[in-house]
């Protein structure tokens, strides 16, 4: 294999639009290749499919950052807030990250989810009948950002007046091309949001509510099965990750039908399509990109190709999720795919907690959309939107236009 690692051009805006001519000659090239990727940092990508869901399964590929050999992936994490950053589920293994799951897992079963669709209809509602009258709007400012934010803000037990600076801090974490993010920057907003959370959990102490957080303080107050590090990290991770892809998901699934036209008029006309047009979307263009990464604890082998010990390995589902030798014709969008395993949830002990929670609001979020603003169409072309480049993929707006007016875009009140 050729050992000059491959540059993921981040600074090519045709790239940024649409990497997956780019994704499919690497995957065509090999089953791993060596890449410079988002925040500049050394990978080895594993492009193809069953590749992948192995590699995923692999116990000798770690989460946790430090059995990277790389300094840079700790350098780019806050020095003040490293160790409790490091602290939760998504960058433990096993024993620890059994335990830590286990605390909130039957909070997003399929059954306890189901149980908030009623809540998460009405935030829909409520926010759409804002831009109803408007006849156009950003649907990703005033929509697909703020309806996951409002449910994953409500279960944790944020107050409202609170989130947006959440959301605003979360983006200055997030890596934006081949750059390595400002440490001055993530640090600060590192140091925000531990500070935050940090009152956040005194108050429950105090006032305890019938909401997750308040539930995971009593377990660490009362049981002892977290200490406090690890309750602060386990929060901030549940309040990102609760909303940051399910905005990706919502907006780039809209984008999708957008400019699939015949897609979305068959959507329309067929509503129990949706939650396999959920997962369709997951898979053609979904909100992780280019995949998930692991951290090799000794030497190994991948598809034949020498992996050494520390190396990251990014398990590229973005590649993955259109490899043909998985998924028939797979750059073209078919919201009625069956036999639809994408990786964008991961697999194995990691797979996406919220994934049942991430359904749920994209098939509400985008299903009321079609219902209720008929003529949707784009603001722009195509080609003008635009979308984060590396590490998260989505729209960063949607302009759209659509029927205004109250009769048009009427709940359903059946």
């Amino acid at each position: 294999m050729d050992r000059q690692p491959i540059l993921l051009p981040y600074g090519d805006p045709a790239f940024v639009a649409d990497p997956f001519p780019f994704y499919r000659q690497l995957r065509e090239d090999g089953p791993v290749r060596r890449a410079v990727i988002a925040g500049g940092l050394d990978a080895w990508l594993v492009t193809r499919y069953e590749d992948g869901l192995a590699a995923l399964s692999d116990p000798r590929l770690s989460s946790d950052v430090r059995d990277a050999s790389d300094p840079r992936l700790m350098e780019q994490l806050p020095v003040t807030e490293r160790d409790s950053v490091l602290r939760n589920m998504l960058r433990a293994d096993p024993p620890d990250h059994t335990r830590l799951r286990r605390l909130v897992s039957k909070e997003f079963t399929a059954h306890r989810v189901a149980g908030l669709e009623p809540r998460v209809q009405e935030i829909a509602d409520r926010l759409l009948d804002r831009i109803v009258p408007d006849g156009r709007a950003d649907l990703v400012a005033t929509y697909a950002l703020p309806l996951p934010v409002t449910v994953i803000g409500e279960l944790l037990g944020v107050p409202e007046g609170d989130r947006h600076a959440f959301r605003r801090w979360t983006d200055d974490l997030m890596p934006r091309g081949a750059e390595p993010p400002d440490p001055a920057r993530t640090d600060a907003a590192w140091r925000h949001m531990r500070g935050y959370l940090t009152g956040l959990i005194g108050e429950k102490r105090v006032r305890p509510e019938d909401d997750l957080l308040s539930a995971l303080v009593a377990a660490r107050d009362t049981e002892g099965i977290l200490d406090e590090d690890e309750l602060t990290a386990m929060a901030l991770l549940l309040l990102v990750a609760g909303y940051i892809t399910t905005v990706n998901l919502i907006g780039s699934g809209i984008a999708a039908l957008l400019t699939h036209p015949g897609q979305m008029r068959r959507l329309r006309d067929d509503p129990a399509l949706l939650p396999g047009a959920i997962e369709e979307f997951l898979r053609y263009d979904g909100p992780v990109d280019p995949g998930i990464a692991r951290f090799a604890r000794e030497d190994l082998t991948i598809a034949g190709v020498a992996v050494p010990r520390g190396a990251t390995v990014l398990v590229a589902s973005a590649m993955a999720d259109r490899d043909p030798h998985r998924f028939p014709d797979p750059d073209r969008l078919d919201i009625t795919r069956r036999d639809n395993a994408h990786l964008a949830f991961g697999h194995g002990i990691h797979y996406c907690l919220g994934a049942p929670l991430a359904r749920l609001e994209g098939r509400v979020a985008i299903g009321t959309v079609l219902r209720r603003l008929p003529g949707l169409a784009l603001a722009v072309a195509p080609g003008e939107l635009r979308r984060r480049p590396g590490g998260l993929r989505g729209p960063e707006e949607l302009p759209v236009t659509f029927a205004a007016g109250a009769a048009a875009g009427a709940r359903d009140q059946t």
